[in-house]
């Protein structure tokens, strides 16, 4: 072999080599993320779920109330929608052996006032229920109803109203955007359920965050649609805390 191909086959051979290498340094590196992503919501062992009328007949009796301990079901939305599967889903997840709370669709147009009567005159005052929960999301088609001042005003009337009907301390399910223009810096008694698909959540200042719904693409046997995942930010120990805190016995409900 010439002087001249050797250079030329030592020359393929090394970009042959960084190649293969730079193929498998991005493999790992992918790996590595992905599993990362997707192991992150295992560390936390009190896990749930959450539906909506979108689930459309869940056959609760498939589905162990050891396998998840916590289930949020939605009640209402604004000033007058309520949820058509509510009250079966409410009572056959109760009957089952659930903990269930219910939760209410904010709506950024609408009265504090009112909505709060929508959510009340829905939702059981049931002792052992889960507290419940005001989701807060943007709308884009009300988005300018209300100031930021005005809109958290709002917020505080339905607050209000729900924590004193129900005598539990509301939860706010908030997406990212939401919290970081709006709710920063206030209610900072209010427990956060946090809405982040791409990664452990992570908000303006860093508040502690109670629930994380971590994916909405989940599988669980007994519902034919993909749902919502959540998980509880604690372990065994915290999670009996957490329901004592609300009067709750997790034996109660038990069938």
């Amino acid at each position: 072999m010439s002087t001249r191909k050797k250079k030329i086959h030592h020359k393929a051979a090394y970009s042959s080599l960084f190649g293969i290498g730079g193929f498998c340094l991005a493999l790992i590196i992918y790996l590595s993320f992905f599993q990362q992503r997707s192991a992150s919501a295992t560390e936390y062992p009190i896990k749930g779920f959450d539906v909506s009328h979108h689930q459309g007949d869940i056959q609760w009796k498939k589905i162990s109330p050891k396998t998840y301990k916590f289930v949020y079901l939605k009640a209402t939305e604004g000033g007058d929608f309520k949820d058509r599967k509510f009250q079966d889903n409410w009572l056959k997840a109760r009957e089952q052996g659930f903990l269930v709370g219910a939760y209410h669709f904010y709506r950024i147009c609408r009265d504090g006032k009112i909505q709060a009567q929508n959510f009340i005159e829905t939702v059981p005052n049931k002792e052992n229920a889960l507290p419940p929960v005001i989701d807060l999301e943007y709308d884009s088609n009300c988005i300018n109803t209300f100031t930021k001042e005005q809109l958290l005003q709002e917020i505080q009337v339905m607050h209000d109203q729900v924590h004193q009907h129900y005598g539990k301390q509301p939860i706010f399910y908030i997406s990212k955007s939401f919290y970081n223009i709006v709710l920063a810096g206030e209610f900072k008694n209010t427990p956060l359920w946090v809405r982040e698909y791409k990664g452990k959540p992570d908000l303006k200042d860093d508040p502690k965050w109670l629930m994380w719904q971590h994916t909405n693409q989940g599988k669980i046997s007994g519902i034919s649609t993909v749902v919502d995942m959540n998980v509880f930010n604690g372990n065994e120990k915290d999670w009996m805390k957490f329901l004592e805190k609300n009067k709750i016995d997790p034996l109660q409900n038990q069938p």
